[in-house]
């Protein structure tokens, strides 16, 4: 077989094969959530999603975070991000990857992460009258809106809320089993609720001074990450470990600084309610339960949590 082609007669040779692309090497700032998959041996990774802001990557590991999403400066800083400066061009869903040992290596691009943030900084004490009034305002800041959450209010929503303000394990846990996936989507509506609902009684419990709703918290926490693997998305089930953690985006840490009183609520609560097509509506939704919740259990103690006997619950 002849190694050239024929033009007009003459022989020419055949063109010789491009050398691949050499890598492109950046920098990029990483959230101390995904620390521990960043800093282990080098681990093959797939990439699940990618859109011209982000993309995510599903590492090959049992251990969480199972997803670290990769975003540019105007992409959703997730509690599970790396954050880059430059493009995402060239990278497509099914894409072969590696991450370990510092970086992320991707199609032709190598993120070495120089840098690192937390999503889970902890909140001053709160303003007693801010947080009382906060649940009010929340809701209707959401109510002008025009995004709507993706859930019908009553069923789990309703069943969930009233078990927290409760401070009700069977109920609470009863309404978070039936929200896991529920909703389409890469982050179903059930499980954003659920991320708002765990922050918002974490962090706000702690710094109200509510050691019920922080119990309520860890409880919540181990119910909902016990089956997020099995039973939502992979992408979901990272950031419901995440919220379990009190990671969260900077809207949602926002909308929380707010209700403690610490930055006025309606510009923050806005900022959260622009996120996706409804889950910002339905992180804010599950924010104000917790809000709401915290103010209810505010003066309950820490009985009935893990140490202690259990509550004795009305029928």
């Amino acid at each position: 077989m002849s190694v050239g082609t024929r033009q007009k007669g003459r022989r020419t040779a055949a063109p010789a094969p491009r050398p691949p692309a050499a890598p492109s090497y950046v920098s990029g700032a990483a959230s101390v959530a995904v620390r521990p998959a960043l800093e282990s041996p080098r681990r093959p990774a797939r990439v699940l999603a990618a859109f011209p802001l982000a993309l995510y990557l599903e590492v090959r590991s049992e251990c969480e975070p199972h997803v670290i999403a990769v975003v540019t400066g105007e992409g959703v800083r997730l509690p599970n991000a790396v954050l880059l400066g430059e493009s995402l061009d060239g990278v497509s869903a099914g894409d072969d990857g590696w991450v370990g040992d510092g970086s992320i290596e991707i199609g032709g691009l190598s993120v070495g992460v120089r840098r690192w943030w937390d999503p889970a900084p902890a909140l001053a004490p709160a303003d007693p009258a801010r947080l009382a009034a906060a649940p009010a305002v929340l809701a209707g800041i959401r109510a002008a809106s025009p995004r709507r959450p993706g859930l019908d209010p009553a069923g789990a929503p309703a069943l969930l809320e009233r078990g927290c303000l409760r401070g009700s394990l069977v109920e609470s846990i009863t309404a978070a089993e039936q929200l896991i996936g529920l909703g389409p989507g890469l982050t179903p509506s059930g499980d954003d609720m659920l991320a708002g609902l765990l922050v918002a009684l974490r962090h706000l419990g702690r710094a109200a001074g509510a050691p019920r709703a922080v119990w309520l918290a860890d409880w919540l926490a181990a119910a909902v990450t016990f089956d997020a693997r099995t039973r939502t998305t992979s992408i979901s089930a990272t950031l419901l470990h995440c919220a379990a953690r009190g990671e969260a985006s900077p809207e949602v840490l926002g909308v929380l600084r707010a209700a403690a009183g610490h930055q006025p609520p309606e510009p923050a609560v806005n900022r959260l309610l622009r996120l996706g097509h409804t889950s910002g509506a339905d992180l804010a939704w599950g924010v104000q339960i917790g809000v709401s919740a915290v103010l209810s259990l505010l003066g309950t103690g820490a009985a009935g949590g893990p140490t202690g006997p259990a509550r004795r619950e009305r029928p």
